[in-house]
């Protein structure tokens, strides 16, 4: 009797230890798999030389570390071959999602193109991808922007005024959205005399507001599609001798927010862009955890002006 009752015994301990276990890996719940599993996203920015995108990449990478996320981030130096290669490798290290601000809207394709061929889904920010697959594209309203500075430049130097435009990289959607906006206004009530692409760039800028000045002296106004080519431009017409002339600018950098309050610049449209890297981040991780985002988030845009 007793030999029959230790060898109940020891059937009860075994059977208690088999219940806990862990099942074999292929007996798991596959809710389960991946669970723990560091969310990897790979951000592909368009230029580190220009402010914006630098405070962009910023807010990123803070919400990114604040979510667990592991942030890969690669600057394409303007160069949208290089993009392309630099997205197809961030595709080769794993990276769950792509963030991508184009250099060029058209150009763009074929990195997103190998994204989606990868499987890897895309978010684009700021600028737009022409072609290809994206999951959702988080900017501003680039067209009610232009439409913002044209309406200031209008109501500071009045209707039939002769302004200049600075436009930004040829084929960038920020460019094309930014300039239509500006025109809905400017080719009803004011005057463009002159308007020439300076590349977002700051030293493109004073150059290219240089040349424009020599053919067109009488100029009352200025809208650059970014801050950048502002500054720029501010330069040239100081050494001009013209510091009467509106300026109005795009992207709320830090040194215009400061031209502006300093009453060198009239003012300029704000995009918050560390709340664009921000949202990017968000929404990365709201794809792998299978939620569905929106096409299309805006950003809200306000127009800064001087501080009274």
């Amino acid at each position: 009797m007793k030999k029959w009752l230790l060898i109940l015994v020891a059937c009860i301990m075994f059977i208690t230890a088999g219940c806990s276990m862990e099942p074999p890996e292929w007996a798991k719940d596959s809710s389960d798999k991946g669970r723990n599993k560091t969310i990897k996203v790979g951000f592909s920015v368009s230029t580190l030389n220009n402010p914006f995108f630098v405070t962009l990449k910023k807010g990123a990478e803070k919400k990114a570390k604040d979510s667990g996320i592991e942030l890969i981030a690669v600057d394409a130096q303007n160069d949208a071959a290089k993009q392309t290669n630099d997205v197809e490798d961030l595709i080769q290290k794993g990276v769950d999602v792509v963030v991508i601000n184009p250099t060029d809207s058209d150009a763009v394709a074929s990195a997103v193109s190998a994204a989606n061929a990868a499987n890897v889904p895309v978010i684009t920010v700021d600028r737009v991808a022409n072609s290809g697959k994206v999951v959702s594209h988080i900017a501003s309203n680039n067209i009610e922007g232009g439409q913002m500075a044209s309406d200031y430049i209008r109501e500071l130097v009045g209707e039939g005024a002769n302004v200049a435009e600075l436009e930004g990289i040829p084929g960038s959607s920020a460019a094309r959205e930014r300039g239509k906006g500006f025109h809905n206004v400017a080719d009803k009530s004011l005057k463009v005399v002159a308007k020439q692409a300076a590349d977002f760039d700051r030293a493109k800028g004073l150059s290219v507001m240089e040349n424009i000045l020599q053919a067109n002296g009488d100029i009352k106004a200025v809208f650059a599609h970014n801050d950048e080519m502002a500054l720029g431009a501010l330069e040239a017409l100081k050494s001009a001798g013209k510091t009467d002339v509106v300026v109005v600018g795009f992207d709320a950098t830090e040194d215009a927010v400061k031209a502006v309050n300093d009453g060198r610049m009239a003012a300029t449209v704000a995009q918050k862009p560390e709340l664009i890297g921000e949202k990017a981040m968000q929404t990365a991780k709201e794809i792998t955890q299978g939620k569905k985002v929106d096409k299309s988030i805006p950003i809200e845009l306000e127009l800064i002006k001087k501080n009274k």
